[in-house]
């Protein structure tokens, strides 16, 4: 017995000089770490690229100058030159174009490209590919109806989401915890789940008195099916240690359910949020097409109807930060409610 002890205790005096840091393992912080120049030089040479096609490459397209165009890639390299002054002193703006320099310089640079291959060296059919500087003066010209577009999404998209959230959740932790409803629900979830929600459109125009009511019900809808499925198979899927601990503790059904069952549920759950997210936005902008008259979707379907590309690109590149920016929302949502899972799953 004694030599057992004395083994234990060297094994673990070994593990404690093992885990302890030496002066030449220590770890390097990220923000000891060289950037390279190039990493910090991206934004203003891009800028810098895109201004000298811009400026010096003689033009085919037939679209009166605005100089909304020029005066984004201006700030865009009064910006990269600031951040190159500021980068010694602040700590989060290192972090953030460590990050973001790379991205926003290709970015940049994507952009006069797309100006050579179109305005300037004519390789893409007109009207159908105009440059960035009819796009952005379509933008600029037509603001306040693609302001009042894009809001009208938002109250749609959100509306529409947050229902077929509620009824999602509902639905999947009943199926999930009882199983006379997971023997119900499953072939239900299993008929109609794979049926793509625009699909439906014909229905929901008969049956819904407005068209703004039958575009909220297919965005339910759309959101609907996977959000169970998942919060189902999560609840489901839950441990039975966690179950069996809860009730020699004294738990209660409706404690087990809500402080046992969806808290471990909560990885599928948002699995299920972000696929029910990006079907929603499928279902909005085709939605929009069939009977809403305001919306990003109509407002494409307006444009192109009249062949002003420029409004339909403008358009598609608010759908994207539209749409980015609340599947970001989303993340940091997960960020903050999943925050035990840093460190054990990486995302």
């Amino acid at each position: 017995m004694n030599t057992s002890v004395e083994e234990l205790q060297q094994q673990t005096a070994i593990v404690s000089r093992v885990r302890q840091p030496s002066a030449t393992t220590a770890p390097v912080s990220p923000a000891a770490t060289k950037t390279r120049p190039q990493t910090l030089l991206a934004i203003p040479v891009g800028a810098c690229i895109a201004l000298a096609i811009h400026f010096l490459v003689p033009k085919r397209e037939p679209v009166a100058p605005t100089h909304y165009y020029p005066l984004l890639l201006f700030v865009l390299l009064g910006l990269g030159l600031l951040g190159l002054a500021l980068y010694p002193f602040l700590e989060g703006l290192r972090k953030w174009m460590r990050y973001m320099c790379p991205m926003l310089g290709v970015a940049t640079m994507t952009a006069g490209i797309w100006e050579l291959a179109t305005s300037c060296l004519g390789l893409l059919p007109l009207p159908y590919f105009p440059g960035p500087e009819g796009v952005f003066g379509s933008m600029v010209s037509d603001y306040k109806l693609l302001f009042d577009s894009t809001w009208h999404s938002l109250i749609l998209l959100t509306s529409g989401y947050f229902i077929g959230v509620i009824i999602a959740l509902i639905t999947g932790v009943t199926i999930g915890w009882f199983p006379h409803a997971r023997y119900w629900g499953m072939p239900l979830l299993k008929i109609v789940g794979p049926i793509p929600a625009t699909a439906w459109i014909p229905l929901a125009m008969v049956i819904a008195p407005s068209a703004l009511l039958s575009a909220v019900g297919l965005i339910s809808l759309a959101v609907w099916f996977p959000v169970t499925m998942l919060t189902a198979s999560g609840i489901s899927s839950t441990r039975a240690s966690y179950l069996d601990v809860a009730r020699t503790l004294g738990a209660r059904p409706l404690y087990l359910v809500f402080r046992v069952a969806i808290p471990a549920a909560m990885p599928n759950i948002f699995i299920g949020l972000f696929m029910g997210l990006g079907t929603s936005f499928l279902t909005l902008v085709v939605a929009e097409n069939v009977g809403v008259k305001s919306g990003l979707g109509w407002y494409v379907s307006w444009a192109q109807g009249w062949a002003e590309y420029g409004k339909v690109y403008g358009a598609l590149i608010i759908m994207a930060a539209f749409f980015s920016t609340i599947m970001t929302v989303l993340f940091k949502v997960r960020d903050r409610v999943l925050v035990w899972q840093k460190g054990v799953i990486k995302w």
